[in-house]
C-alpha cells in the first residue's frame, strides 16, 4: 500500500497532511476523480482554477483533476 495526497490549487496550495492508501496510481487517480465531482455537486466552484492533485509518497505529482468547469482553458 502507498499513501496518496489530495492537495487542493486555486493559485494557493492546500496541502492534504493525512493522506489515504491505495495499491495502485490508478486507484488514488480515481479517487481525485471522484472528489471533484463531489465538489461539483455541493455548490458553484467560485476560484476559476480549482484542481486536485494527487501527490504520491515520494512527493512526485502523479495526476490533475480539474475541479472547475473553466480550468481547462486556464495554464497549468
Amino acid at each position: 500500500m502507498h499513501t496518496y495526497f489530495f492537495d487542493t490549487k486555486d493559485g494557493v496550495t492546500v496541502r492534504d497532511r493525512s493522506g489515504i492508501s491505495f495499491n495502485l496510481d490508478s486507484e488514488a487517480i480515481e479517487h481525485s476523480i471522484m472528489l471533484a465531482g463531489d465538489m461539483r455537486l455541493k455548490g458553484p466552484i467560485k476560484e476559476a482554477d480549482l484542481r486536485i492533485c494527487v501527490i504520491n509518497d515520494s512527493g512526485r505529482e502523479i495526476h490533475v483533476e480539474l475541479v472547475s468547469p473553466n480550468a481547462a482553458h486556464l495554464p497549468a
